[in-house]
């Protein structure tokens, strides 16, 4: 079985696992403890957070251990928007954010808080003077990922943190991604990130707040953590976590190096292989394992399902979402085709081997899923209206809708429109995606009953 997931949980590093069990016997006591298992196991976690703060580039006494990353970002957003509630209660963030600062960031308005969120490209990446131009008098954060989960485009953070800096506004950086291919360039303020995605043991986060930034953990106060993070420290899998980064880490430069060629082989090989795919995500500035594509006239789930039985592990779009029916948050704002999409994110020391059968066995696959699905052939969804063709395609999951669109183009002169009716959210997305891919031109949406009517013409 190939793992292909890892920007979801990257396999427990080898080095991970000796530091677990060896501190597993040497960590378990109380380090807030003056007794000599107390003061063993404070030596661990002192030296645990000077090597994570290396890391981080930071000074350990900025760094804060979390129950998780998602705990890291919730506690940074709330606790640097108190910090800053006289300045004012707007918040910035972008629109390709993880659910996680997404979802601080509704609470935040819930709670009569302002939000602003700063759209990106089609290859998913903000403009910084977007940013300086979202900054206002009573901004008081703002949010940007270091790079996207989803499609693995990195963010401009040095020039939005140079941008919030000469504001006054604290920049938050949830580098979860990156963190384990180096530090995070630019002038933060916080920053947080996730053990379990460079090969850390799950249920270890971390948050630094740089001296000097305006901070105000909320709940109930603790001794521990800064009061950041209360509750016993998880010594062993924070000792653990310390270890495989630093340990991943010394890898880093080459193994960046082999996994860009490899993860360049199927950008490049998959539109050969495979027709009508759209590869998303910036060609260039991209973190090394990640790459995104979405395939035509394919349900997502199956291509999945089809792919684990083939021995493969892949996940589609975010894998906060990919259980909803609703598209991927990150491709409906970079407004590609969202349809059968697959992101394959390759663990370090991914054989060439693996990548090469899984481009053997994708083709076929996709062809399976789309046979299955009947695409395209004669449709039963259409009936004449008017000068249009209409494609009844109401409650019937997308890709239905792009398949029967398909099906009927070429029914209607040239000139000729095609009306698709669809109460599928993904459809907004999928239909013009499918347009630019085909040469088509859509000519817009209008409401119908039960949905939504979207106007296709025929330009060849």
């Amino acid at each position: 079985m190939a793992y292909f997931d890892t920007a979801s949980a990257a396999p427990l590093h080898p080095v991970a696992r000796q530091a677990l069990l060896a501190s597993l016997d040497e960590g378990w006591a109380d380090p807030a403890r003056l007794y000599r298992e107390g003061r063993r196991a404070r030596l661990l976690l002192d030296a645990a957070r000077e090597a994570m703060a290396e890391c981080v580039g930071c000074r350990p006494d900025e760094l804060a251990f979390t129950p998780s990353g998602t705990r890291a970002v919730h506690s940074g957003v709330a606790g640097a928007l108190a910090g800053r509630r006289r300045v004012g209660s707007h918040l910035i963030v972008s629109a390709v954010e993880h659910s996680s600062v997404l979802h601080a960031a509704e609470t935040h308005e819930t709670g009569g808080g302002s939000v602003t969120q700063v759209g990106v490209d089609r290859a998913g990446a903000v403009d910084p003077a977007a940013y300086a131009a979202a900054l206002r008098e009573d901004t008081a954060l703002a949010c940007l990922q270091s790079a996207n989960h989803e499609v693995g485009t990195e963010q401009p953070v040095s020039r939005v943190a140079e941008a919030c800096r000469a504001a006054g506004v604290p920049l938050l950086v949830d580098a979860a991604q990156s963190l384990g291919w180096g530090r995070v360039e630019g002038d933060w303020s916080l920053l947080t990130g996730s053990a379990h995605k460079w090969g850390g043991p799950s249920g270890v986060g971390l948050l630094a707040v740089r001296k000097g930034v305006r901070f105000a953990p909320q709940g109930p106060g603790d001794e521990r953590e800064s009061g950041r993070a209360p509750g016993f420290e998880n010594l062993p899998a924070i000792v653990a976590a310390a270890a495989s980064l630093r340990a991943v880490r010394a890898e880093a430069a080459a193994e960046a190096a082999r996994l860009r060629e490899l993860t360049e082989r199927i950008r490049s090989r998959v539109p050969e292989l495979v027709p009508d795919v759209q590869v998303v995500g910036d060609p260039s500035r991209r973190l090394p394992g990640i790459v995104t594509f979405s395939c035509l006239y394919v349900d997502g789930e199956t291509l999945l399902h089809e792919l684990d039985r083939a021995g493969f592990s892949v996940s589609s779009g975010s894998s906060c979402t990919s259980g909803t029916l609703t598209p991927s948050h990150v491709l409906k704002a970079m407004g590609v085709l969202s349809e059968g999409n697959v992101r394959v994110s390759l663990p370090p020391g991914t054989a060439a081997e693996d990548v090469e059968r899984f481009l053997e066995v994708l083709p076929g696959t996709v062809a399976a899923v789309r046979e299955k699905l009947g695409a395209p052939a004669a449709t039963e969804t259409v009936r004449a209206a008017g000068p249009d063709l209409v494609v009844d395609a109401l409650g019937r999951r997308c890709p239905i809708p792009v398949i029967e669109l398909a099906k009927v183009i070429g029914d209607v002169p040239v000139g000729g429109t095609v009306r698709v009716l669809s109460d599928d959210e993904a459809a907004r997305l999928d239909i013009p995606a499918w347009c630019g891919m085909r040469g088509q031109e859509y000519v817009g949406e209008e409401p119908a009953e039960g949905g939504t009517a979207y106007l296709v013409r025929r330009i060849r």
